[in-house]
């Protein structure tokens, strides 16, 4: 019985054995490495660019500055092209403009932009206007009035006819036509002889005053064209007259 108990454990001693001798042998596995990190993806640049004035008169310069960060390739538009990445430059535009500088880096690419305003300038004050020939001829050129059945310059007729002969100095390339006018009594042969005496009295005066006689016509229409049609004296007396049209 004791020598069965010991064949039966050297037995199992060697089998352990054998099993131990087994798992010794077994190649063994090397154990996976750890996948490396991933590498962190480029920087995105970054610009800024400011004016200065940002507001100028025509002609003047503003100044351009920027600064970035990641950026290989910087651009300014308009009129500016390749620039550091980092500086200054002066710019005139003629008109109010918008720049846009553009920063490209491994990472992408940014912009940013500046304005520069150039005021109008101001309006010229239209000059105020002339009055034309027409209207200086009718503000400063009077009339002589007559006494009635007279061709004879009375005092006022002839302080009218200094001031026209006045304008008519200060604007040479002027002519005439005086019209010799009466009231409306009388037959009209005689108011149309007498229309024409008033007409040479006013003329031959002007002619006294240095007027040439070439830049003056005479005509007479007697009574037919009066200019006041009432039948009383203060009417009469304003159609007694050398009357001065602008000759074309």
């Amino acid at each position: 019985m004791q020598q069965r108990t010991v064949r039966k454990f050297v037995v199992f001693l060697s089998l352990f054995a054998f099993a131990v001798l087994i798992s010794g042998c077994k190649k063994q596995v090397a154990a996976t490495p750890p996948a490396p990190a991933p590498a962190p993806p480029p920087a995105q640049p970054t610009v800024t660019m400011n004016a200065s004035p940002s507001t100028i008169n025509p002609g003047q310069t503003a100044t351009l500055s920027w600064s970035s960060t990641n950026a290989t390739d910087l651009d300014i538009e308009p009129g500016v092209g390749k620039v550091a990445p980092q500086g200054a430059t002066p710019v005139n535009p003629t008109q109010s403009t918008t720049f846009t500088i553009t920063a490209t880096g491994a990472g992408g690419n940014a912009t940013a932009t500046a304005r520069v305003e150039v005021t109008a300038p101001p309006a010229a004050a239209a000059p105020p206007a002339q009055p034309n020939l027409s209207d200086l001829f009718a503000q400063n050129v009077k009339d002589a009035f007559f006494d009635l059945d007279k061709a004879e310059l009375r005092p006022d007729a002839r302080d009218a006819l200094t001031k026209d002969a006045e304008f008519l100095r200060s604007y040479p390339q002027v002519r005439v036509s005086i019209e010799g006018h009466c009231d409306e009594r009388g037959s009209t042969e005689y108011n149309l002889a007498l229309g024409q005496s008033r007409a040479e009295a006013a003329k031959n005066y002007l002619i006294s005053l240095g007027i040439s006689a070439d830049r003056m016509e005479t005509v007479s229409w007697g009574k037919e064209r009066p200019v006041c049609t009432e039948h009383n004296e203060d009417c009469w007396q304003q159609n007694r007259r050398a009357h001065f049209v602008l000759a074309h």
